[in-house]
């Protein structure tokens, strides 16, 4: 039932990264709201984390800041939180796409030069990172990290030695790098959001009585009572400093807007809404085209915890064939990435997830998942069902076959690790042990989000810029 292939490879797509700033106008101190915020931004990274605060009406120039590995309530104490003392601060979560997981590489970015200090926190990715790196070392750089978010830091702290503002170091920055990216930025006086001119990442604007805040996912802004404003548009850089009023300009030149599909399809959280989409509607939709595009005679939907399951009510109202809860998920077990072995990070599945076997005894089960990458754990899941007495299980993903890898800060693989790359759809089906198989047709995709312009490249091959002429594999670490 499995295939050498994708036997050896850990399974499942991994998170993007989040980001989050606030400046407090009143002076109250910021780090408990950047706490709450990361935290709410979890599910985008969980390798390490970072915050970094200063005081607007202290010595200009002034960073404290602290980071590690790990998840945001392991890096932080309440002890800790208190020495971060200041109105103004940024945080991060990080899953790494380019660069070691290592504390080095943990962000927020905290750099000090002529013009003082600047803080950057990065989600996203750049295209054209080596070629600036190796740019900028022939000149004199020395770098402290292998991701290339401290290339963005360290264009803007060169172009501010000759900028009358930190904003325009950032427009002369944002016009030699390509790729994706949410900033958060934080100088001694100013908190700057930028957002890539394709809308490739998500970043958006809250208010909170006298602060303003960015963050990666309006769910962030909920968690700290913050309304919604709205999105920062693509290609926009927007300050906050202390007059308290936003300050708008954007990038020069138009491009086709491009927004990544797969936070509706699986990144964002349920509760968030970016650019005007409501997640958990588009996921629904997702599940009705399912439904109506691979009907199947079943007697219960279930979903893959818990990106799957949004998308199974859907199939299931669109269907009628009832919704059930199919899995008893373990919510306590840790990161599968820190495992020793593969053996350990297969048999991690079972672990998280076990089968409730009452449910699924004697019926035949509609199970719907948001990908396959490699088939790993879809795989397992299927035989665990099986094992638990499920007569058939037919398997419906809410998203075309992953065919090419994303440079966008996706961590989509190198194409020979994806299983859709070099099998057929009945290949896999019968690989992984499914009675049929259905993905979302790509044809049907935008139907999950109306009228927004999107990047489906990873499935189509038609990327919203020139990207590099080498495997994925090697720009990754």
């Amino acid at each position: 039932m499995k295939n050498a292939k994708f036997e050896n490879c850990e399974s499942g797509l991994k998170e993007e990264c989040g980001v989050f700033g606030i400046y407090d106008l009143d002076g109250g101190d910021v780090s408990s709201s950047i706490y709450y915020g990361l935290s709410a931004l979890q599910h985008r990274g969980q390798e390490s984390c970072g915050i970094a605060v200063s005081d607007t009406n202290g010595p200009k120039g002034q960073v404290k800041f602290h980071k590690g590995m790990g998840l945001v309530q392991e890096v932080f104490r309440e002890s800790g939180l208190q020495e971060l003392k200041g109105n103004i601060g940024i945080g991060h979560v990080r899953y790494s796409t380019t660069g070691a997981t290592t504390v080095e590489n943990a962000q927020p970015l905290v750099l000090k030069y002529l013009k003082g200090s600047l803080a950057l926190a990065h989600n996203g990715n750049l295209v054209n990172a080596m070629e600036l790196r190796e740019e900028m070392e022939y000149t004199g750089a020395i770098f402290h990290t292998t991701i290339d978010s401290e290339i963005i830091a360290y264009h803007i702290a060169r172009e501010r030695v000759h900028s009358a503002t930190v904003e325009e170091a950032i427009l002369k920055t944002v016009q030699k790098i390509r790729g994706a990216y949410g900033l958060v930025i934080m100088s001694p006086r100013k908190l700057i959001g930028v957002r890539d001119p394709y809308g490739l990442k998500p970043l958006c604007i809250g208010k909170r009585d006298n602060a303003w805040v960015f963050a990666s996912e309006s769910c962030a802004l909920t968690s700290i009572g913050a309304e919604f404003v709205r999105d920062v548009a693509p290609g926009e850089i927007v300050t906050v400093d202390q007059s308290g009023q936003l300050r708008s300009e954007f990038m020069p030149g138009s491009v086709t807007k491009a927004h990544c599909i797969f936070e509706y399809i699986y990144f964002a959280r349920l509760d968030s809404c970016l650019d005007g989409i409501n997640v958990y509607e588009s996921r629904i939709r997702a599940g009705g085209l399912l439904a109506r595009t691979y009907p199947v005679d079943a007697d219960l939907v279930v979903g893959v915890p818990d990106s799957g399951l949004t998308a199974a009510k859907g199939y299931s109202e669109a269907s009628g064939i009832p919704f059930a809860l199919a899995f008893h998920k373990n919510s306590y077990i840790g990161r599968t990435f820190i495992k020793p072995s593969q053996k350990e990070r297969e048999s991690s599945v079972k672990i998280k997830l076990s089968v409730l076997e009452p449910v699924v005894r004697g019926k035949r089960i509609v199970l719907v998942d948001d990908s396959i990458v490699r088939g790993t754990t879809i795989a397992n899941i299927i035989t665990m069902m099986k094992n638990a007495g499920a007569k058939e299980v037919h398997v419906r993903i809410s998203s075309p076959p992953f065919l090419y890898p994303c440079y966008f800060g996706t961590d989509v693989p190198s194409n020979q690790q994806l299983i859709a790359h070099t099998h057929s759809a009945e290949e896999i089906r019968e690989l992984i042990g499914a009675d049929s198989l259905g993905y979302m047709p790509i044809e049907l995709l935008q139907e999950m989000v109306g009228d927004l312009p999107i990047c489906k490249a990873c499935f189509d091959n038609h990327y919203p810029m020139e990207v590099p002429d080498r495997d994925i594999s090697g720009l990754l670490e």
